[in-house]
């Protein structure tokens, strides 16, 4: 057993917090009466793991993929240190190349760091590839340490030390992964080992990273909410501990469909980091997307003009036409539909004033212009809104050859399709219509 300030409880048998996580019902949420007050970093920023636990949803990335991601990365963050850093796997010889493809771009950001087991045989990977920081696997709950590592939790954190103390003696960061936290015993071990954790920084004068990893999306962002799934409070005691905002990050999964506002309550309360990976493409259900984040970030910390957010959008169109990515059409922010609007009523808003209906200046800052899409539900407004948008021209909604084309797609929804009008067929329409008319297109 560890003496330290905060006692490690090296229990014999895992605590698996059976009245919070029963199994064979859903998990349950308890309460305090004393809610956790927002306490915001200075700086907050985002990492990605696109490279590392993004791919472990799907088919490896080629060397060259990886490249041309992390180039978009660069874009978007355009030296403003938004998008940090990169982690990377080190044990292929793929995963090397890529490395080293990425390295001789020489940027800034996003720098990139490495990711290893708790074993000394893998740092050797971190130290060969030359990285100045590198993610350590230290898993943090008894369903991890006992049934997983088959250990009591002081050994499990002797190991760990040991290869902490290896990277800090290499002068490489160590980031400790404190896996599964959201099930684990915060005061009798996640605690502990953090203040071990402190007392090495201090040894080495050196930061000692912590990364809260949430892994089966168990966390809570709820100011109330008790331990071990409130996220205000696993940060807090971290921040409390003597933990500064810079060497916390957090990382989440979507099992239960708050991974990006989970990821932004940890910016809230004193996690200055948020680990994303890009359209939110990881393990199982998946990460905080990176592009949702970005957004996040704007929202938060205001919008930066030296990020170039359209080049989300050029990311999203290379995903889907190189890398093989199904984006839905209605995904936010990048989905072929997402600003496109089928309701008449909604269009004929937007022809008023596009704000009533569009979220943000979409054309701007995404390079995405408003659309309608075509239905029996558009009506004469969205008809006209989609000529306009085509074409250098301004025509009422009551216009006979705008009438004439509502017509024709009232009559195909009155032969019963159920299909939206395609792009090709409106503009065979509007030809037809207008007869030579046209004035060019824009």
């Amino acid at each position: 057993m560890i003496d330290k300030k905060i006692q490690l409880n090296d229990i014999s048998r895992p605590n698996l917090y059976r009245d919070v996580f029963p199994y064979t019902e859903f998990p349950k949420v308890s309460f305090e009466s004393e809610p956790v007050q927002i306490d915001i970093p200075d700086d907050i920023w985002i990492t990605d793991t696109t490279f590392r636990d993004g791919q472990q949803s799907r088919p490896p990335y080629t060397p060259e993929q990886i490249l041309r991601i992390y180039d978009f990365l660069h874009e978007i963050d355009a030296g403003t240190g938004l998008i940090r850093q990169c982690e990377f796997f080190l044990y292929s010889n793929r995963d090397r190349k890529a490395v080293e493809l990425c390295q001789a771009r020489g940027y800034e950001f996003p720098q990139i760091t490495g990711w290893i087991r708790a074993t000394k045989h893998d740092f050797k990977y971190v130290t060969d590839a030359g990285l100045s920081e590198t993610g350590i696997l230290t898993s943090a709950s008894d369903y991890h340490v006992f049934l997983k590592l088959r250990k009591v939790r002081s050994q499990a954190i002797q190991g760990y030390l040991d290869v902490v103390r290896s990277a800090l003696d290499q002068g490489v960061v160590p980031r400790c992964h404190f896996e599964d936290i959201t099930r684990a015993d915060y005061e009798g071990f996640v605690l502990p080992f953090a203040d071990e954790l402190l007392d090495l920084a201090k040894e080495y004068d050196s930061p000692v990273k912590i990364r809260l990893c949430d892994t089966l999306g168990f966390g809570v962002p709820y100011p109330n909410a008790s331990l071990p799934r409130s996220i205000p409070r696993l940060v807090q005691g971290l921040r409390q501990l003597g933990f500064p905002a810079e060497w916390l990050e957090w990382h989440g999964h979507n099992d239960f469909h708050k991974v990006q506002v989970n990821a932004a309550t940890a910016w809230l309360y004193g996690c200055a980091s948020a680990n994303c990976s890009i359209f939110g493409v990881g393990e199982r259900t998946g990460n905080p997307p990176l592009e949702a984040m970005i957004v996040e970030h704007a929202q938060i910390a205001g919008t930066n003009p030296k990020i170039n957010y359209a080049a989300i959008t050029e990311l999203a169109r290379y995903a889907q036409t190189e890398l093989g990515f199904e984006i839905s059409p209605n995904y936010p922010l990048v989905g072929k539909d997402f600003n496109v609007t089928r309701a008449g009523i909604h269009a004929d808003g937007l022809l008023k004033n596009e704000e009533i209906y569009n979220c943000f200046d979409t054309s701007k800052l995404l390079d995405r212009p408003i659309g309608v899409a075509i239905t029996d539900k558009t009506g004469a407004a969205g008809i006209k809104h989609y000529i306009e948008s085509r074409y250098d021209i301004s025509i009422a909604k009551h216009d006979p050859r705008v009438i004439e084309i509502k017509d024709r797609i009232d009559a195909e929804y009155e032969a019963n399709r159920v299909s939206a009008i395609s792009e090709d067929e409106m503009d065979e329409w509007i030809v037809q219509v207008f007869d030579g008319t046209l004035p060019p297109a824009k």
